[in-house]
């Protein structure tokens, strides 16, 4: 069965959450007998044209010459590619700059989309974009054949306004538990010593308030922030906060070294606010991390009473300020390393696809191909 997966920068990742969860998924689905192609920019640094055992089709991508309109001009040279390839399922990961183009996904192919958050929410957008990415949704979730949704708030909110039925897939986890203090030397960090956060530099992750709330406190560890911070909000922040305590330090896409992080800091601050299961999320609570997390429905939905919350700079101050170590933190991680085992693994996650894809091969009379591994 020929599977391509499209609406992602490409993969090893270097981006985001649905190139993590492509760079895991598509190798395992090749091991279980499909033929996966995975589009990428052509800005990625792989120029490979396989990456164990996935197909890569690199594509035109001019947004470092044009900005935003750049990523619609991508998204249309990978569907118009997609179209002469005859691909029995396309899955759609997002639907930001790729629903405008949903007349020209090939009829051939089953249109399977991951619906991702609420995309309408995020503050970086005016309201005119705020306007488009409400109809975008709309697109998606009416020209798509099939619907994914990474939370069970989305899949509760597709059915309410789309009277349609979406798949609950959220994003995996691998779990960390080979902890090495040494690799805190490179970064000049001693365990247990600093607190972080890992996040795209925008302003609904919350990671003003944070910083803000960070030095309100008399808290003397610095504060570790991952990020690429080289566009407009993370200039804004660079260059407005100057305390000593506050380390940005760029983006990482090392996993060993992030996982080393995660386990050895005191608290990881996660400040999302508008997506649904987190893959950031995720990997702090495989990491065994102490997770202070923002308080809204999507985070809850995850973390249940296993970390801490915060809405306001004054919460981040107390809880630094507080006894920073406290009765039922190890309860916290174990209660989180047994939801990444039992509901966020990337076998359980592949189980889920597969499911998707097996009602899909059921409608249109194509059996699930058997396991290969000649890859």
């Amino acid at each position: 069965m020929r599977i391509a997966i499209i609406g992602t920068r490409g993969i090893p990742n270097r981006y985001g959450g649905f190139e993590q969860f492509t760079e895991f998924i598509a190798p395992m689905l090749v091991e279980r007998g499909y033929e996966l192609y995975v589009y990428n920019s052509s800005s990625h640094p792989y120029k490979g044209t396989h990456w164990k055992g996935v197909h890569i089709i690199a594509r035109h991508d001019p947004e470092a010459q044009l900005g935003t309109i750049g990523q619609f001009i991508y998204d249309f040279n990978c569907i118009m590619d997609a179209r002469r390839r005859k691909f029995d399922i396309i899955l759609q990961l997002g639907y930001t700059s790729s629903s405008i183009w949903s007349f020209c996904f090939p009829s051939s192919s089953w249109l399977v989309t991951n619906m991702d958050g609420f995309e309408w929410k995020r503050a970086k957008y005016s309201r005119l974009v705020q306007w488009f990415l409400r109809h975008a949704e709309k697109w998606a979730a009416t020209y798509s054949d099939f619907l994914i949704a990474d939370s069970g708030t989305m899949q509760s909110y597709i059915r309410d306004k789309y009277q349609r039925a979406a798949d609950y897939i959220p994003y995996g986890a691998v779990i960390f538990d080979e902890p090495d203090e040494r690799a805190l030397e490179k970064f000049g960090l001693t365990r247990h010593a600093y607190n972080m956060l890992i996040a795209r530099i925008e302003p609904e992750n919350n990671i003003e308030i944070i910083i803000r709330g960070y030095l309100a406190s008399n808290c003397p560890h610095p504060l570790l922030v991952i990020g690429n911070h080289q566009n407009k909000f993370g200039k804004y922040l660079t260059s407005r906060y100057h305390d000593k305590r506050i380390v940005f330090y760029g983006g990482l896409y090392d996993l060993e070294a992030l996982n080393q992080l995660r386990y050895h800091s005191h608290f990881y601050f996660h400040g999302h606010s508008v997506g649904g299961t987190n893959p950031s999320l995720l990997e702090a609570m495989a990491s065994q991390a102490l997770i202070v997390a923002h308080d809204n429905v999507f985070n809850r939905a995850v973390l249940g009473d296993d970390a801490y919350y915060f809405d306001t700079s004054l919460d981040i101050a107390a809880l630094l300020n507080g006894n920073s170590w406290r009765t039922g933190e190890g309860e916290k991680i174990t209660n989180n390393l047994h939801k990444i085992k039992t509901m966020y693994s990337w076998e359980h996650i592949a189980d889920r696809l597969e499911a998707t894809f097996a009602h899909a091969f059921e409608k249109s009379g194509v059996k699930k191909p058997a396991p290969q591994n000649d890859y």
